[in-house]
């Protein structure tokens, strides 16, 4: 049976299983997350754009759990690219989060267009990991060539990738450089919720057959997708603000899928991005400031 921990190649211990507070509203992220930890969940994931840390913090507090139980992943926005600007990042997010140390922070994109800013601001993730400010490293939508041009650049290999991820778009070749380089994939849209909103003609939530691999264990469709994305060694952050869904999604350590039930889900990928593609990505179109604590 699969655990929810996973050893990261720094050997830093993570929760494979998290909460993702993506687009969830700030007046009801505290509550979200709060419930997420009293169900069981001890990750919760954020960025600085989601304009929702402060609530993510609160939520850790009132949960009446020691600091140390939950591991936090945040994220460094592309308008914060550049040494001194990502290590005042990292001093934003911990003063809205109200901790002395992240467990995890990661670049939110690769800035293809402006790479030279990209690696600077890894430089300085390096230099946090470093200093004892932060417990691991990593980055976010980053493709094969982007991975490669950093780590070409780097001294510290990122600890994680967080991309789009689900049984219609699984991204094989990514996720084969992360494995070569010891990377761990984390699945953003594990559920492929995106799915749902993207104009996509087919839901991940109605395939066929992945309602009947659910029927077979007494599941949901969400819950089989997220026991695949943990017994094929990812991560992934599930987001809601539903109590229902948020514990749903956490009862997944109960049953294993068999090898012909992953196989066939392997099966399902389309090639489809659902999100925006990470080349796309530039100061011009998406740039925002983030403001300080």
């Amino acid at each position: 049976m699969t655990t929810n921990t996973i050893m990261l190649n720094n050997g830093v211990d993570m929760p494979a299983l998290g909460l993702g507070v993506y687009q969830t509203p700030p007046e009801v992220t505290a509550e979200s997350v709060a419930e997420a930890l009293r169900v069981g969940y001890r990750h919760i994931d954020t960025a600085a754009v989601y304009g929702n840390e402060r609530e993510v913090g609160a939520g850790i507090r009132s949960s009446g759990l020691d600091r140390a139980e939950v591991f936090v992943e945040t994220k460094v926005w592309i308008s914060d690219y550049g040494t001194d600007a990502t290590l005042h990042a990292f001093d934003k997010s911990a003063a809205k989060l109200g901790v002395g140390r992240i467990d995890l922070l990661i670049l939110h994109q690769p800035l293809s267009g402006e790479f030279d800013r990209t690696i600077d601001a890894y430089r300085a993730l390096e230099k946090l990991l470093a200093e004892g400010k932060v417990r691991a490293i990593g980055v976010s939508n980053f493709m094969t060539e982007h991975l490669k041009r950093l780590l070409s650049a780097i001294s510290v290999p990122p600890a994680v990738n967080q991309i789009e991820l689900h049984p219609y778009f699984q991204q094989r070749d990514v996720q084969k450089l992360d494995n070569q380089n010891e990377i761990l994939t984390q699945a953003w849209s594990p559920i492929g919720g995106i799915t749902a909103y993207s104009g996509a003609e087919k839901h991940t939530f109605d395939d066929p057959t992945l309602l009947k691999i659910a029927a077979q264990h007494g599941k949901t469709a969400a819950q089989v997708m997220l026991r695949w994305h943990l017994q094929e060694g990812r991560s992934a952050i599930p987001k809601s603000t539903k109590p229902e869904r948020i514990a749903e999604n956490f009862d997944v350590f109960d049953f294993d899928l068999t090898l012909e039930q992953i196989a066939a889900i392997d099966s399902l990928d389309t090639g489809d991005r659902g999100g925006p593609d990470p080349d796309s990505i530039t100061i011009e179109t998406y740039g925002r400031e983030i403001p300080e604590a």
